[in-house]
């Protein structure tokens, strides 16, 4: 598990612009009951969740259509939230960073580390605008 000092700049980022922080398994399974649309961010410490995934999603935001409910985990920290939400991200594997977009609890829109890396903010936010104008 990282060090709180390490993490708490990067789950700011996120948590400044308006996303919820999810820390344990039933703030994870209570935001996915919701009707509606939730993004769930697995924030991570690496280099790509830095550059490319937090400003991507950021950026996305600017949408004039966007999920109802904007939440983040955070890899190697809130490991039961974490954990939770990958169990609902199924069948895809466990990456950090990811980007997974709900729809009445039911995942509709993924988007992987390997699709995070080598791409820029730019493309990966407009991943996920398309994502919000087909689901949300």
């Amino acid at each position: 598990m990282y060090p709180e000092e390490i993490v708490k700049p990067m789950k700011l980022e996120l948590i400044e612009s308006g996303f919820s922080e999810l820390t344990t398994s039933e703030e994870v399974k209570s935001v996915l009951s919701k009707q509606g649309t939730t993004m769930i961010v697995v924030n991570s410490v690496c280099g790509c969740a830095a550059r490319n995934a937090r400003p991507g999603v950021i950026m996305s935001l600017s949408n004039k259509i966007k999920p109802d409910n904007i939440c983040t985990v955070f890899a190697g920290f809130d490991i039961e939230a974490t954990n939770t939400a990958r169990e609902e991200m199924l069948p895809f594997p466990p990456s950090s960073p990811s980007i997974a977009l709900f729809k009445d609890g039911e995942l509709v829109h993924m988007v992987e580390r390997h699709h995070i890396e080598g791409r820029d903010a730019d493309l990966i936010s407009k991943n996920l605008i398309q994502a919000y104008n087909e689901y949300c």
